[in-house]
């Protein structure tokens, strides 16, 4: 299986041992730390900003990649069928080891100048469908997004709301201080999950204990991977109990609603993905997000006077804060030219979102956070046909969760000094551990 953090191993689809961490060491370091303001791309990216829009990367793997920063230049390669997502069939150099970049390199016959393209393999089976293309993309693609109505986001709206309201009450009860991620940010999309995936209440909270452990960096890697098998094992249970119960959720619909059915392998994947992009991602926009508020408080002072400003103020921090850390990528399946720039066939792309969300040609003073700017496109949610189904769940949970923090909770700040709050730079998906705040 491979959970969210984890990178497929780019033979049988199967996650690696590999941990966010190590992944995250394949980039030389000012591409990875943040500097003063945390909310800022790395130095590394932002110096590399009048370098073009594509240009080459070494990793510390030895790998050639090309880096992607700017946002027509990203939107093309995402849109482009001739940039593979599979993993399965086209090696992915940032989650390889230095030996195997060489070995890479001499099978292609060409140096370390293209990394080569492994041979095709059979049609996939599972159903990990962020990680393939078309035909075995589409139709997975599509049997989701139809479960994606509009009645069913409405009602869980509603639901989102008493969650917000339940977690704010609950801590205000307990004192004047929290930390707000695992208080408030980790269970509104936790929680959401369930209702979506049609966990039962007497269930949900193994489902969350599971779920906290394999998504946290900080536990042991042994911990995370038995924690991560316990959840494959959860969810295959549920998997096994919708088949034979009658239901309204989306895993039930995938199951009922399908032909040619899918099957327990595929249903599992799927909802681990919906786990993984449904969860880590959202919490730490919750979690970043009010950080960024609570340091801008004149956005925030002029988001409290006028709550019609919050659909603007949600796609202004997507923008801003853009927390997929290059974590996209892509591999091209024949030689592309990108803004003047060649990329071999077999060679890896990296989109460089924080920057490419920050593209001086697309934003006036891209580097300021200003709730009252335009709403315009950005590629928090990706772009083509990868771009997160998602997308307007991950909205309504920041609109409702962000709206209710700062209403019910006007004298919320931090509890220790902003340069105090511990940064997840060593992640693929970029936020805080933690957010002590407190209030009066």
């Amino acid at each position: 299986m491979a959970i969210p953090g984890e990178q497929t191993d780019g033979r049988d689809g199967r996650a690696t041992t590999q941990s966010p961490t190590q992944i995250r060491r394949m980039l030389p370091a000012d591409m990875v730390e943040r500097g003063r303001c945390p909310f800022d791309p790395p130095s590394g990216v932002r110096e590399r900003r009048d370098q073009g829009a594509v240009q080459p990367l070494t990793l510390l793997n030895g790998a050639p990649t090309w880096l992607v920063s700017g946002l027509p230049e990203a939107r093309a390669i995402l849109a482009d069928p001739r940039f593979s997502s599979d993993r399965m069939r086209y090696p992915d150099v940032t989650t390889l080891q230095p030996h195997e970049v060489e070995r890479l390199a001499a099978a292609a016959g060409s140096g370390p100048s293209a990394g080569g393209i492994a041979p095709k393999v059979e049609s996939r089976t599972d159903g990990m469908f962020v990680f393939m293309d078309p035909p075995e993309h589409t139709r997975l693609r599509r049997l989701l997004t139809g479960q994606f109505t509009v009645r069913r986001m409405k009602a869980l709206e509603t639901r989102l709301r008493e969650i917000a309201v339940e977690h704010i009450e609950a801590m205000m009860a307990a004192g004047t201080e929290a930390d707000l991620v695992p208080a408030y940010a980790l269970p509104i999309p936790s929680l959401a999950i369930c209702e979506l995936l049609g966990v039962d209440y007497a269930d949900r909270a193994e489902f969350q204990e599971r779920t906290a452990i394999a998504l946290n960096s900080t536990t042991p890697e042994q911990e995370r991977v038995q924690a991560g098998l316990g959840l494959y094992g959860f969810i295959q249970g549920l998997v096994t109990a919708k088949r034979a119960e009658p239901g309204d959720d989306i895993l039930y619909g995938l199951i009922h609603d399908t032909d040619p059915p899918l099957t327990d392998a595929q249903l599992t994947d799927v909802a681990l993905l919906l786990l993984g992009a449904g969860h880590e991602t959202t919490a730490n926009m919750l979690g970043l997000g009010t950080f960024a508020l609570l340091e801008h408080p004149d956005q925030l002072a002029a988001l409290r006077a006028d709550p019609a400003l919050m659909d603007n103020a949600i796609e202004e921090l997507l923008r801003y804060l853009s927390i997929i850390q290059m974590g996209v990528s892509r591999v091209a399946i024949e030689d592309v030219t990108v803004d003047g720039v060649r990329i071999p066939a077999g060679g890896t792309v990296i989109i460089a979102t924080p920057e490419a969300n920050r593209d001086p040609r697309q934003w006036e003073d891209p580097d300021r956070f200003d709730v009252h700017r335009p709403r315009s496109t950005h590629l928090a949610f990706g772009h083509g046909i990868h771009q997160c189904l998602g997308q307007q769940l991950a909205r309504s949970e920041m609109r409702v969760g962000l709206s209710e923090l700062i209403t019910r909770m006007p004298d919320l700040r931090l509890a220790v000094p902003a340069d105090q709050v511990p940064l997840r730079n060593e992640m693929l998906i970029f936020g805080v551990h933690s957010l002590p705040v407190t209030w009066s």
